[in-house]
């Protein structure tokens, strides 16, 4: 593609995809975009369908990104409620029979919600703002809840469901919750957040189906017990949105695989953003799917101006956070690559109080990470640090300084 493309197809009306035809503007593109998106909605914030949206304290409104007039105003042509059904060189053909055809292609379909063999229709997953409204409904309607799976997502669900005095039982496959984000130490600060909250709380279990309980859900384990709940949610991650490409003869294993500006391993003119993207790290070498609301936003960035062939913006460090049970979650860098976790601030890692705890993850005497529960006035001080892989050293004479303020 030589020169700035004519028109550009965002392929996901997203966080990722809308964010990218906003970049794209904002470094002064004046050509055509189109944004197909597979639900009917104007793009809309997805963190608030498990915290604000769930409990009922944000109605759907609130978390509309850019209404439909708005999107017309900054020239974007969409196409909402049809999915993307195949790719070819420079055409995406869509789920009525359409195809549109574009010199610049962005992929930005987002993850599915897993779900288990033999899930009932009963038990119901949260992806989605209808999925969120759903499950909404039913929370007001029951008194107890099964949560199957005790990440992020089952979590939030957790609290809120609490918070509307359900009774809840979260069942959770490895031994600590959140232990892929957190790992185990911090995974079991995350337990003891939810033990004290109220959930009841079993890890490292297996379940091996689900039993016949009538207008209830039942669950059997490989230990023999069982659990039943007026409803439940099943909460064990996404599979990226990827089914659709299987022609293309790329390596979806884990997403769609991207160098690091996010441009598409065997495929011209193609990109790829958000959580279906796999991109090289440029620092670490690897390659890593970050499934994060602030790893979305900085990669648009990236492609937009990888398009319009303009110079990279600076490099950023991987964020996230959650809330749960009246504590924020925090984490900065990558904690996967680490195998030391210390801690800087705080005394829930030696059995006292969670909130204001801060703990740093290091890969031998360098700095991955740091994550936080409740201490965001302290977490925010080291995303410098993270980003410069600073020595053990660094960060304990910087956390002495912080706790003495």
């Amino acid at each position: 593609m030589a020169g700035q493309p004519e028109h550009v197809l965002v392929v996901g009306a997203g966080l990722a995809g809308l964010r990218t035809t906003e970049q794209l503007r904002s470094a002064g593109y004046q050509g055509r975009i189109s944004l197909v998106g597979a639900e009917i909605h104007a793009p809309y914030d997805r963190p608030p369908l498990s915290k604000q949206v769930l409990t009922g304290d944000w109605e759907p409104e609130r978390i509309v990104l850019r209404s439909l007039e708005a999107l017309d105003e900054l020239g974007v042509r969409t196409y909402l409620g049809l999915r993307a059904v195949a790719l070819r060189p420079g055409e995406i053909e869509l789920s009525d029979g359409a195809s549109l055809h574009s010199d610049a292609i962005v992929l930005a379909t987002g993850v599915v919600a897993r779900t288990l063999p033999g899930q009932p229709a009963a038990a119901c997953t949260l992806r989605t703002l209808d999925d969120a409204l759903a499950l909404r409904t039913t929370l007001e309607k029951i008194g107890s809840l099964l949560v199957i799976g005790g990440g992020f997502i089952g979590a939030e669900v957790a609290s809120a469901a609490v918070a509307r005095g359900v009774a809840v039982t979260v069942l959770e496959a490895m031994d600590v919750p959140s232990g892929r984000a957190l790992g185990p130490v911090l995974g079991a600060l995350a337990a003891r957040l939810m033990t004290e909250g109220g959930v009841d709380l079993h890890t490292g279990v297996r379940l091996t189906g689900f039993l016949d309980a009538g207008e209830r859900v039942a669950v059997a384990l490989e230990d023999g017990r069982t659990f039943e709940a007026d409803a439940c949610v099943v909460g064990i991650g996404g599979t990226p949105h990827v089914d659709w490409l299987a022609d293309t003869g790329i390596d979806l294993g884990n997403g769609i695989p991207c160098d690091a500006s996010g441009r598409v391993h065997g495929l011209d003119g193609v990109w790829a953003v958000g959580d279906v993207a796999c991109w090289e790290d440029a620092v670490y070498g690897d390659r890593h799917r970050h499934e994060h609301w602030t790893s979305a936003g900085d990669q648009a960035t990236v492609v937009a101006r990888d398009i319009l062939g303009a110079d990279p913006p600076q490099p950023t460090v991987p964020y996230f956070w959650s809330d749960q049970f009246g504590l924020k979650i925090q984490l900065i860098g990558r904690s996967d690559l680490a195998d030391d976790v210390t801690a800087l601030h705080g005394e829930g890692m030696t059995g006292g109080p969670l909130r204001g705890t801060v703990a740093g993850f290091f890969a031998g005497d360098r700095l991955m990470a740091v994550a936080g529960f409740g201490a965001a006035r302290f977490v925010a001080r080291y995303r410098p640090l993270v980003a410069a892989g600073a020595e053990r050293a660094t960060v304990l004479e910087t956390a002495a300084a912080l706790s003495n303020r």
